[in-house]
């Protein structure tokens, strides 16, 4: 079973070919991928590395993670599934109440 994992504190000028290449140092990995600023297409300084199973990616946890790479400190986790954005909590409305006071 496959492993993803979360990159994070990565130089702008890292590409999804360079994590592969510093990954495959300790496995196989499956897929590579930098998270873009959607509207520059600019790296966010972070991305997603899937190794082909979990001990490769415990391999490049205890390995990558703290390490530097590019002048940069490298943050390597076992990646999380992304929480539900709907923006559903909250109070919303933006209209400031009087307190039920009344001005007559």
């Amino acid at each position: 079973m496959s492993m993803k994992l979360y990159v994070g504190n990565l130089s702008f000028n890292t590409t999804e070919e360079d994590l592969t290449r510093l990954f495959t140092e300790v496995g196989s990995v499956e897929s590579a991928s930098m998270v873009t600023d959607r509207d520059t297409g600019r790296s966010r300084g972070f991305g997603f590395v899937e190794m082909s199973s979990k001990a490769e990616g415990e391999a490049a946890i205890a390995k990558f993670n703290g390490s530097e790479v590019d002048g940069r400190s490298l943050t390597v986790n076992e990646a999380k599934p992304r929480e539900n954005r709907s923006g559903g909590g909250g109070f919303g409305g933006g209209r400031g109440g009087g307190g039920g006071r009344s001005r007559y």
